[in-house]
């Protein structure tokens, strides 16, 4: 039996948007297309979902495949859903499941299916023209992430595991774009009683200057909210 419909038919797929910062700068992981549409142009990694597959699952393939990148840990979270009538060119109708990550460094990746080039780029070097409707999804995780920063631990997912409060401090600055007050900043800190906890130990500079920093480490998981947000204004 053939089952006919009076609705139209969709294509799903899935797009993965990769944040870290490398040496301060906020980057994500691109591709760069290896068949039509966009042959040769940088994209995000992605691709269709697999019948029977669950969108998470497809996320973590496709990234896998297109990158190398592939980490069980991972934490993906849904960013938006896209589904412009246009916004594949050749393809048919495709609604694109986005996803969004953070990690706390660059992790090595290789060209894989149907791309030329897997690399990590600052996200101020990345073309106004990604492939697709790329550019609105790279900056619909931009401003979630800018936005999570001020109500979650979200901050400490671009840190390893023990920071000082100058390198969290820099993580803020360099995701929203401006200097911080350094006093401020710490007294907003060590006043939230939710966000952040010293482990007792201490790191010198890497010049051995100065009094060693004392390390903190992660109260909260990065999903979950703060008891006092730190807002932009407010710091």
């Amino acid at each position: 039996m053939v089952y006919t419909s009076e609705h139209p038919i969709f294509y799903v797929t899935t797009d993965i948007v990769v944040l870290t910062l490398m040496d301060g700068v906020l980057s994500a992981l691109a591709v760069r297309r290896d068949e039509d549409p966009h042959a040769g142009e940088l994209a995000l990694p992605g691709g269709f979902v697999r019948e029977g597959e669950d969108l998470d699952a497809a996320a973590r393939r496709r990234l896998a495949d297109e990158t190398g990148v592939e980490v069980d840990e991972l934490v993906l979270e849904q960013l938006r859903t896209y589904g412009a009538p246009d916004r594949d060119p050749t393809r048919g109708r495709v609604v694109s499941v986005a996803h969004l990550s953070v990690i706390p460094a660059p992790l090595a990746a290789s060209p894989g299916a149907r791309t030329r080039e897997a690399l990590w780029l600052p996200v101020a070097e990345l073309p106004g023209t990604l492939a697709f409707d790329h550019n609105q999804i790279l900056d619909d995780a931009i401003e979630r992430t800018k936005a999570k920063l001020e109500y979650t631990a979200l901050a400490t997912s671009f840190l390893d595991a023990e920071f000082t409060l100058a390198e969290l401090r820099s993580v803020y600055e360099s995701i929203w774009g401006s200097e911080l007050d350094p006093g401020n900043f710490q007294r907003k800190i060590r006043n939230s009683e939710d966000f952040v906890e010293p482990t007792g130990q201490t790191r010198r500079s890497p010049s051995g200057r100065g009094r060693p920093a004392e390390l903190f480490r992660a109260r909260k998981r990065r999903t979950e909210q703060l008891a006092s947000p730190l807002t932009r204004v407010a710091l």
